[in-house]
Parts: structure tokens; sequence; C-alpha cells
């Protein structure tokens, strides 16, 4: 039996397409889940469902583990900490290819962001886990200890590596659904590991728009482009119009000719640990070859944006860590609005070109315009869920906090909140705005065309009156002359009432003439019967037309009298009452 379900199994283990954004399976994005990438025609591992050991594994104190020359409990993840997440679910969630199809000459490097309690933001400095030095780098990152009064520490990955992967799954007991999410890009929300009174872990995994001006970064690594389309479009002498160079593929990037730019999807892949010894924030950066934002990019900002007056003050007044995932979204939020000015930008100049050219091939581009565009649509809506998530998410480590500084961080959580919520909206109102306005431009297109159509439709109407007043005047003319001509016809004919010389008479004429005349009839009605035959009628039996209508006559005069039978005395009784 298991084998005959192995043997028709449906879906089969994805093979990592590093060109290409994945399309998410979302059944696969949270723990909810209760079979994590197991679908409905795979077979369950049996050797698991028999496992006598309890699923959730003690945790390790990550000291004796790496003790008498073993390199530590991390080797092991994420089966070492899930073991429900078989061998099988590893490879089907591309975790398996993150830990060995990296690039194993490059290092890892861990950019690091400090905030303390003051709200100052500080670079601690990177972490490298060179290749072959991973004991080290496990060794410096479980015993190196934070500064004193620093209560989050930020963390963004760049160029990861298996064995990073793996360190920071065991290290801090990271939910394997953090990393399918991230790798599959799949938008994710979700709270885990909630201790009263302690923190919890939380993850937002979502994609966003993005804008950029580099043709090479942005088209050349997707498979939505052809080679034609990238050689020609390299050095930006591409015409204004797509022409149906691109693929309908909402995952692909969208070239905006106008204006020289391109939209990008990105991802923002965040994992915060929300603890009372101090929080901790992991930001995952793809190592596809994609235009995607960098760890080095990204850290900067969030350094950045502890220079803000504003964010300082919150820092200093709320000791709450997800005021820092906070603007993590931020940055999401100026990428949105960025790209959508960019595309209302390129909507515009095509309602100007709309107005001076009807030229068709405008539609290619206004449809693909618009399937992207209605990808969008799904993906703001989604990134306002993920607004909402985060607003209404406790966070259990202010439980030991007095009541006074809980409403105080709470009104201030609500406040930002509600900005960000309310930017949202805007974005999703400018983007329907956007949408109305490429629906205008595609109703422009076939207005104009339809006006073209109807100009061309009266040129042709006129030039067809103008050669039927000349046809009347030459059918005039011929009027003009057929009496005399049919008057010559008869004097040539050589019959002896006209000629006595001749042999042939009249009724000759007449006994040759009529039957031909009649032939000629019959054999044109069988060759225009199609109103008289149903179709497909072999032209044999069209030939027997009028056998056939007065066969077709008799059928209906029996039905008449069939329809017209005398009334019965039942039926005259009650007439007359």
């Amino acid at each position: 039996m298991r084998s005959r379900r192995s043997a028709h199994s449906v879906r089969k283990d994805p093979k990592e397409v590093k060109s290409r954004i994945p399309h998410p399976p979302h059944r696969h994005a949270s723990p909810s889940a209760p079979w994590p990438w197991v679908d409905i025609d795979d077979e369950v591992d049996h050797e698991q469902l028999e496992c006598p050991h309890p699923p959730i594994p003690e945790l390790c104190d990550h000291t004796s583990c790496a003790s008498e020359g073993k390199n530590g409990c991390w080797t092991g993840y994420p089966q070492s900490r899930f073991p429900n997440w078989t061998h099988r679910q590893v490879v089907k969630s591309r975790i398996y290819a993150a830990l060995t199809e990296y690039a194993k000459k490059v290092p890892c490097t861990l950019y690091r962001v400090d905030v303390d309690k003051d709200g100052f933001f500080t670079n601690p400095g990177p972490l490298v886990a060179k290749p072959g030095g991973e004991r080290e780098a496990w060794d410096q990152l479980i015993g190196e200890e934070r500064p004193k009064d620093t209560r989050v520490r930020a963390i963004f990955i760049d160029k990861m590596s298996g064995p990073v992967l793996q360190m920071l799954g065991a290290k801090y007991n990271i939910e394997p659904f953090f990393w399918s999410s991230s790798l599959s890009w799949i938008p994710s929300r979700f709270q885990e590991e909630i201790q009263a009174g302690i923190g919890d872990h939380i993850t937002i995994t979502v994609t966003f728009l993005r804008s950029m001006s580099s043709l090479c970064d942005a088209v050349q690594p997707n498979a939505a482009f052809n080679k034609s389309t990238t050689a020609s479009s390299t050095g930006m002498t591409t015409p204004n119009t797509l022409l149906g160079t691109q693929k309908i593929d909402p995952h692909s990037p969208l070239t905006l000719h106008s204006n020289r730019r391109f939209l990008i999807l990105d991802l923002l892949s965040v994992h915060l640990i929300r603890n009372i010894n101090g929080s901790t924030i992991i930001s995952f950066h793809p190592s596809h070859d994609l235009p995607t934002t960098t760890a080095d990019f990204l850290h900067e900002r969030i350094r950045f944006a502890g220079q803000s007056v504003y964010w300082q003050s919150i820092f200093q007044k709320s000791p709450d860590p997800t005021f820092v995932l906070l603007t993590f979204v931020w940055h999401a939020i100026y990428a949105w609005d960025e790209a959508l000015e960019d595309l209302y930008e390129h909507i515009c100049s095509l309602e100007t070109r709309v107005i001076d050219t009807s030229d068709m091939h405008l539609t290619q581009e206004l449809h693909i315009i618009r399937a992207h565009h209605l990808h969008y649509a799904s993906l703001l809506d989604d990134f306002g869920k993920h607004i909402t998530f985060i607003r209404d998410t406790h966070n259990p480590a202010l439980d030991h906090l007095s009541a006074e500084e809980q409403h105080s961080s709470k009104k201030i959580m609500e406040r930002e909140r509600a900005n960000l919520l309310t930017e949202s909206m805007r974005l999703k109102s400018e983007l329907h705005m956007q949408e109305r306005r490429l629906k205008n431009v595609m109703d422009l297109v076939f207005a104009s065309v339809n006006i073209a159509d109807s100009k061309l439709m009266r040129e042709m109407t006129e030039a067809a009156v103008r050669d039927s007043a000349a046809m009347k005047q030459i059918a005039y003319l011929t009027m003009f002359f057929l009496p005399a001509s049919f008057v010559a016809g008869i004097f040539g004919m050589n019959v002896v009432e006209i000629n006595p010389s001749s042999s042939g008479t009249l009724p000759h004429y007449f006994a040759v003439a009529f039957p031909l005349t009649v032939v000629t009839a019959w054999i044109i009605i069988a060759f225009q019967s199609k109103y008289i035959f149903k179709e497909k009628t072999t032209f044999v039996k069209r030939l027997w037309w009028p056998a056939y209508l007065l066969i077709e006559m008799r059928k209906e005069m029996a039905q008449k009298k069939g329809v017209r039978q005398p009334r019965t005395g039942i039926e005259l009784v009650s007439m007359r009452g």
C-alpha cells in the first residue's frame, strides 16, 4: 500500500530555480498547519510516526553539547529541535538546499545593531563565519555577552550559509517555518513560544514592491525576460512600449520605459524574539541572484533610524522591542510609496501617448501592467494584514511592568501602528486610483481605435456611394440602348417570318428557348436552395426540389387538418354553458 501511494504521488520535491521568485504555497506558511510541507498525496514517514520519543526535545544549554570535541547541537538542526521535520520535509521546504547548496568559499557575515535602554543605536561590529571556521563562529555566537543595558540586538544575515542557518536556529530555537517561508517567499505571520511574563517569538514574512533604476540588476536574473528583450533594453533604446516583449508574469520585474524604472518584488523577513532578558531580531536576506534589499543596506538604514529624534524618544519611553520591528516595516512603506509614484508617472505618460496616437500595440503593454497591478493590490492587502497582526499581538515580556508603564507603552504602540495602517490605507487608495486611471487609458485606446475604424468605414462608404453613382449612370446608358438592341436582336433572327430565305421558324425558336430557360432556372434554384433544404444536403437531392416542396406542402396541410378536428359533444355543451 505504501509503495502504491508513493508511486502515484503527484507532487514532487521542488527544484530550486535561483533566477526566479517561487510561487508561494500558502498552506505551509505557519506552525498552525499540523503537517509541515506534507501535501495530500505525500507519504507519511512511518518511522517518525512510530517513534517512541516525545515530539518536543528538551532545550540545550549549548555548553555540554560542545564539550569533548563535539561541534555542538546546531549540527542536527532542524531535526534536533523539531523531530517532526523529517528529511523529506526539510528537502521539500528548501531548507536542505540552503544547508548544502550555499557558496562554500564565501564567508557569511552577520551585521549587528544594538539598541540600549536610552534609545541609542550602536554597532558592535559584524560576526563573520568563515568557511571552515564554524566552531569559532559557534563559540562566539553562544559565548559573547551583550553590552550592559542592551534591550534589542538586530542581526542581518548576509550571504547565509548552511552552518549559520543551523547555528541561529539552534541558538534561538527558531521554528523552521521561518526559514521555509523566507526561502520560498511565503507571506506569513505567526506567534509561537509564548511564555507568560517572559516573552515570545513572532515572525513577519511579507513581499513588497520596490522601484529600481538599474536595468542589468533588475532584468537579467529573471526568467520572464528573453534574451532579445534584455539585449535590446540594456541601452534603454527600446521603443516606448513593451510590444509584447514581456510575459504576463506578476513575479517578474515590470519595465517602465517612460521613466527608465523597474518595479521588482522584494522580501522583508524578520524573526523577533521578545524576552525580558534581552530581545533579538533576525533579518533574513535572500541569497538568490535577485535585486533584493541587502543585509548591509538594511543594517545601515536601521542604524540611521536611531538618529531620528522622534524614534529615539519612543525607544527611551518604552522598552518594547516591537518598536524596532516597526522601523523594518517603515522600510517597506517607503519602497511601496516610491514604486507607486513611478508607476503613476508611467500611467500618465501612457495616457498622453494614447491621445496622440491610436497604436493598438499599446493594449499589450496595458494588459501586462494591469496583470501586475492586480498582483500588487493583493500584496498590499496582505501587507496591511501584517500590520494588523503586529498591532493585535500582545508582548508577554511587558507583563512585569507596572500598570502605568504598560498603559503608556500601549498608547505609543497604538499610535505608531495607527500611523502604519494609515499609510497602508493611503497606498491602497492610491493603487485603487491607479487602477481606475489604467482602466480609463484602456478605454481610451479602444475608443481611439473605434474612432479610427469608424473614419475608415465612412471613407469606404463614401467610395462605395461614388462607385454606385457611376454604376447607375452605366445602367441608365444601357437601358437607353436596350430597346434598340432588343429590336435589332428580333430582326436579326434567322426565321422564315423575318427572313423568307431561311428554314427556321418561330415555333422552332420557342421549342428550344423555353426548355433551356426552364432547365437553367431549375439548376439555379437547386444551387440556391439553402433556405429550402437543411445543411449538408447533397446536390443530387437538391435537384428534386419541386418534389420536396410538394411533400412539405402536404405535410403542412395534414398538420393543419389535425389541428382543426371537430369538437366533441361535451366540449359543445361546455361552450354553451
